[in-house]
């Protein structure tokens, strides 16, 4: 899955895909790499991020959506919003990829009414604040349970469970030390029997290991999307996709080596 920020205030790369002429360039750039999904999104999640209005994030993705429905690969739109869910699905997006997992007002019934896929993060508070002291007795377990929890709901509410990817939101309401747990743990969300997307790209924990700016992550991003990737993630969604694909491919040519033998 690859990322295309149309935002200003993006902590990947600092905005410089805020205007359509350059998401464009790079979603086009990304299909080209080899990306399976583009994942488009209009408000920035980063910690401490600020709200964005429905109009401001309709304006910044739906143009991109429309622009891209005839790529060949499915488009998802990360949003909370339903209007947002509702609107990007009419132009051309097929999955949806909520980090609130549907909590909003509305959410659940957007997504229903259509045939889209959908991404279930978990997230412990609001981006705004999510950083500032997060706990958790047993971050893989609690997590787990609220993936669980709403993932039921959605189906409750009529989505087939095949549509359904359960993601452990990785950075959103963690420290260091509940990132690591959960990338260990990621097998726990696998035996649910949904895909699993993982999102560890260029993020605050990969520079907290290596002490690198988040402009010099890609070693640390393509190594940690490997590893969820042995750990049990169907979805990996990153900034580099041809890196991550290259890693991949030794990695499975290495594995099916093993196995012919």
């Amino acid at each position: 899955m690859g990322v295309v920020n149309v935002t200003p205030d993006s902590f990947s790369d600092g905005g410089q895909f805020a205007r359509f002429d350059t998401a464009l360039a790079q979603a086009r750039r990304l299909l080209d790499e080899g990306a399976d999904i583009l994942d488009i999104g209009g408000e920035s999640s980063r910690p401490g991020a600020a709200e964005v209005g429905t109009e401001d994030e309709l304006s910044r993705t739906i143009p991109l959506i429309e622009a891209l429905r005839d790529c060949g690969k499915p488009i998802s739109v990360d949003t909370s919003k339903p209007e947002v869910m509702r609107a990007a699905l009419a132009a051309g997006a097929s999955i949806v990829n909520d980090v609130r997992a549907l909590v909003a007002p509305g959410a659940v019934d957007a997504v229903a009414a259509s045939d889209c896929g959908v991404v279930l993060m978990h997230m412990q508070g609001a981006p705004r604040t999510m950083q500032l002291e997060p706990r958790y007795d047993d971050v893989v377990a609690e997590v787990a349970r609220f993936l669980a929890a709403r993932r039921d709901a959605v189906l409750v509410a009529g989505v087939a469970p095949e549509r359904i990817a359960l993601d452990p939101g990785f950075g959103f309401g963690k420290t260091l030390e509940h990132n690591l747990a959960l990338l260990r743990g990621l097998d726990a969300l696998a035996a649910f029997g949904q895909p699993v997307l993982a999102g560890l790209s260029r993020k605050s924990m990969l520079g907290a290991i290596t002490g690198k700016p988040v402009t010099d992550r890609l070693a640390a991003s393509v190594a940690a999307a490997l590893l969820a990737v042995q750990r049990g993630a169907n979805i990996v969604r990153v900034h580099d996709v041809a890196a991550t694909r290259d890693a991949l491919a030794v990695w499975q040519a290495l594995e099916e080596h093993g196995e012919a033998r």
